[in-house]
């Protein structure tokens, strides 16, 4: 199994922790600092937040068509988490289920403005109920946030928006300052250093998972149309980072892959950036067998997962176990989850999807045991529970039952 890349050498984790340290100390004068420092940003505290005027201004200013498609990408979006909300289950004997008050999403700024991640976080929030959602993305764009991030942020009535960004942001979320509230829970994707700050700060604030550098997993064989798997390792590659591996079955079908990966790299508007990408982290493998493939694939526990097998497609992702999403066919490129289908593509990275899972409205509420007993139940129950409290030498346990049977 390979490593998962946030398994960092010490070195770079005590400069987390040492940002982390700073910022509870400092507080605003060290994101003042360090703003500086990464982002090459001036900012003094009170231009921290963006204001109402941006956020409305860049609302207005956004192109119409785009708008219509980020409004129906929401209503998708709130659809299919309104669906699979366990809150919205009723007649669920000894347990409550509470939203959690407030919650910061990170939103990446750095290579390319990510509008939809705001879309794939904070609306799966609203539908579990949460209040108060504040969004931190660093201030690349101008010195500020990019005006499309800034729009969907209005649409959704987000009004705590942060041109903060990096493990300073995660430290502000979870510790607070002057100016800026903590949350009780962080979520969204970002690179290394915010990952690493989420996993430092866990157990003082909830955290999603380790959502890393983007990665994608495709299953082919010789019934798949290789231009079109080409194209799909280029969508995460040009991420920078991201990662594209092809697993198949077919050492003829893994050349033409390549073939067209040469053809089509040369047309993209990032074809540099991309084309290091694949170099550094992408690669086709042929194995002998789909069993084979299978496993290693459930090892290889990849963020996105397509499967383009033709007929076989579905019976081979009955057998896949883990993965952040699941990719069925040769008509569901991962863009159809990055931007339209309703699961969030917040999801698992770095082989982390063997025991976490996507972003869903779910991970949005805590659960609350209920336990009401009446006289006659206790009295049923009591010689059991005062038996297996006194084994455990819990004196004052077993005495806590006795006292009610004495009494009655």
């Amino acid at each position: 199994m390979r490593e998962a890349w946030f398994l960092v050498g010490d070195d770079r984790r005590t400069q987390v922790i040492d940002i982390l340290k700073e910022v509870k100390k400092r507080g605003n004068e060290a994101i003042v600092e360090y703003t500086k420092k990464f982002d090459r940003v001036e900012l003094m505290p009170e231009q921290f937040t963006v204001s109402e005027e941006d956020l409305e201004k860049a609302h207005k200013e956004i192109d119409k068509d785009l708008l219509a498609s980020i409004r129906q990408a929401i209503e998708n979006v709130r659809k299919y988490q309104d669906e699979i909300f366990i809150g919205n289950k009723v007649n669920q004997p000894g347990i409550k289920y509470t939203p959690i008050e407030s919650v910061g999403i990170c939103i990446p700024g750095a290579s390319a403005p990510l509008p939809s991640t705001v879309i794939m976080t904070a609306v799966p929030a609203r539908v579990a109920g949460v209040e108060r959602i504040v969004v931190v993305s660093p201030p690349r764009y101008k010195g500020s946030i990019h005006p499309t991030i800034l729009a969907v942020c209005y649409e959704l009535e987000i009004d705590e928006v942060l041109r903060v960004g990096g493990a300073q942001a995660v430290a502000a979320l979870a510790f607070g300052t002057n100016t800026i509230l903590r949350v009780d829970k962080i979520v969204g994707p970002g690179n290394q250093w915010v990952q690493m700050a989420k996993k430092e700060a866990f157990g003082l604030v909830g955290i999603d998972s380790i959502a890393g550098p983007s990665e994608v997993l495709i299953i082919a064989n010789d019934k798949a149309n290789p231009a079109w798997v080409a194209a799909d390792m280029l969508s995460q590659a040009e991420h920078a980072p991201g990662s594209a591996v092809v697993f198949t079955d077919s050492q003829r079908f893994g050349e033409e892959v390549l073939d067209e990966l040469k053809k089509q790299i040369g047309g993209l508007s990032r074809a540099k950036e991309t084309k290091d990408c694949l170099t550094r982290f992408g690669g086709i493998f042929v194995f002998k067998s789909r069993e084979d493939i299978i496993a290693a694939a459930n090892d290889f526990a990849p963020e996105h997962l397509e499967i383009q097998c033709g007929e076989q497609s579905r019976e081979i992702a009955d057998k896949i176990k883990n993965a952040g999403a699941i990719f069925i066919g040769e008509y569901s490129p991962v863009a159809v989850g990055d931007y339209w289908a309703g699961p969030s593509h917040t999801l698992p990275t770095g082989t982390t999807a063997r025991f976490f899972s996507a972003l869903s409205a779910n991970d949005f509420i805590k659960s609350t045991s209920i336990i009401e007993y009446s006289k006659e139940k206790l009295a049923e129950s009591a010689e059991d529970i005062i038996r297996l409290a006194e084994a455990e030498g819990l004196d004052a346990h077993a005495k806590s039952v006795k006292i009610r049977q004495v009494d009655t």
